[in-house]
């Protein structure tokens, strides 16, 4: 096992931090004796849709089912094309191929690394369903534009949020601007569950109504299915976690843009160039993703100096091989390509210290001769 001198995400510290509280509700859980469906999830979905300012929230298993039950419940269905972004995680690209529909790319602004809306037009056809615009590494996709093609073409816009928990966009919190919000509760996002976890938030009363009832095997009462469903249930234990974590998430939050301005000022070379914020764009600094000449020889050397960073993401959708079959070919996408190779993310989680990331600058200008 590798010992780092600066990780990439400790959880450990957070969850020192908070362990007592975690080890009440763990204890009240398992006491209550209800475990599925029961009142902690209950009531995270109330408080989890009061701060994002939205109507309903809806706990499912994963970040990744909470795509897969937004679009089965705006009506896609095998067959049918939705468009979205070959940077991303790959559970956004894995949640359109469960419903047996077709990832359609466009390619991202070099800049934000979010879907071009100027490039969206075009990758419209009668079969497209839905778009999903991806708020990566907690910068926020240029909503307005995507919004105003999706309502000319009468399409839901699913808002893939997995890294935006805060993010905001002109005023409007991530998750709450498109038809439907699918968020992530996977450990390392800024609210992280202790395994994993999902919610799909939505102003709309019948889709919630829907994703109720999918998520539970389209039953509306015990062993009476209405429609075909899901087993993709937030269980009591994680939300219970949840509901102490999102107490702490504004302030956690906080503590990211401070990082986020100390790296800023301090790592002040030629060879790397800085994440890009837009006027109106309000960041949670998921990540900290640098674009690094030598990106790759960079990447090796910090680690050999005790420093984790990673490359989100080395191998775009389009290109992957469990995607072949969509026929799509390199330099289709150059800018999510050129991305691909040039992109590093630092070290980057509320409880990483100044000294740490003095450590990080360091290395990084040692690298490259700056010392």
């Amino acid at each position: 096992m590798h010992t780092w001198k600066v990780e990439r995400c400790n959880l450990r510290r957070q969850t020192a931090a908070l362990l007592p509280e975690l080890l009440r509700v763990t204890e009240e859980v398992l006491c209550n004796g209800t475990y599925i469906l029961g009142p902690q999830l209950e009531a995270f979905e109330h408080e989890f849709a009061r701060f994002l300012g939205i109507r309903y929230a809806v706990g499912v298993a994963s970040g990744t089912e909470a795509l897969v039950l937004a679009l089965a419940a705006a009506g896609v269905k095998a067959g049918d094309e939705v468009i979205t972004t070959p940077f991303t995680a790959i559970p956004t690209i894995a949640a359109i191929v469960m419903l047996g529909a077709r990832p359609v790319f466009v390619d991202i602004d070099p800049d934000t690394y979010t879907l071009n809306p100027d490039l969206l037009p075009g990758a419209l056809s009668p079969k497209s369903r839905a778009i999903i615009p991806v708020h990566l590494f907690g910068h926020c996709a240029e909503m307005d534009a995507i919004l105003a093609i999706a309502r000319s073409a009468g399409l839901p816009v699913i808002e893939d949020a997995a890294q935006a928990h805060g993010s905001c966009y002109r005023g409007r919190l991530a998750g709450t601007m498109g038809t439907m919000g699918c968020f992530s509760f996977y450990p390392t996002k800024n609210i992280g569950a202790y395994g994993d976890a999902g919610a799909v938030v939505t102003d709309d009363e019948k889709l919630s109504t829907e994703l109720r009832l999918l998520r539970n095997y389209g039953q509306i009462s015990p062993y009476h299915s209405i429609l075909p469903g899901y087993n993709s249930r937030l269980d009591e234990l994680q939300a219970a976690f949840l509901r102490i974590k999102l107490n702490h998430i504004e302030h956690w939050n906080q503590q990211r843009v401070q990082l986020a301005e100390l790296y800023l000022q301090l790592l002040d070379i030629p060879e790397v160039r800085h994440p890009v914020v837009r006027p109106g764009h309000t960041p949670n600094w998921h990540q900290y993703v640098i674009r690094a000449e030598q990106r790759d020889a960079l990447w090796h050397y910090l680690a050999s100096q005790g420093i984790q960073a990673n490359v989100y993401y080395p191998i775009p959708a389009h290109l992957q091989e469990a995607y072949v079959y969509l026929g799509y070919r390199k330099g289709d996408f150059p800018e999510a390509e050129q991305a691909a190779q040039s992109v590093l993310a630092l070290p980057m989680f509320p409880e990483l210290t100044p000294e740490e990331v003095e450590l990080v600058v360091a290395a990084i200008r040692s690298f490259y001769g700056r010392t």
